[in-house]
């Protein structure tokens, strides 16, 4: 099992930033990508970025690309996403996942853990 505890959410206003965390612990040696996704009121759960384990390859929606830098850091098996020049449709609940298999899949079927969430609202 994994365990992913998400952290770094709050109020900001447009154009600010966020940096977000995802701290994960358990059997990480078995997870080859991460993802972040989010998810707004009645609407379906969206892919944000992904990054792999081996390579450090990553990929990104296209709503956030050039805005939103996933990275990790190794030591503290932790995973960030720093949001930046948030706009007010970004606000949502922000949700970390570990798949087991190393691919930057942006379908959330394809992903086996995922963490409690952290809000994140953007006032305009």
């Amino acid at each position: 099992q994994v365990q992913l505890v998400e952290s770094g959410g709050g109020l900001v206003q447009a154009g600010g930033s966020l940096r977000l965390s995802c701290a994960a612990s358990g059997r990480t040696f078995s997870t080859g990508a991460m993802g972040w996704f989010r998810q707004s009121p009645g609407e379906e759960r969206e892919f944000v970025a992904a990054f792999s384990w081996s390579g450090g390859s990553t990929r990104y929606s296209d709503s956030v690309k050039g805005r939103f830098t996933i990275s990790r850091d190794n030591v503290k098996n932790t995973v960030y996403l720093q949001m930046n020049t948030l706009k007010p449709e970004d606000t949502a609940v922000y949700y970390c996942a570990a798949s087991v298999r190393n691919h930057l899949s942006t379908n959330r079927y394809q992903y086996d853990y995922w963490g409690q969430g952290t809000q994140v609202t953007v006032s305009s």
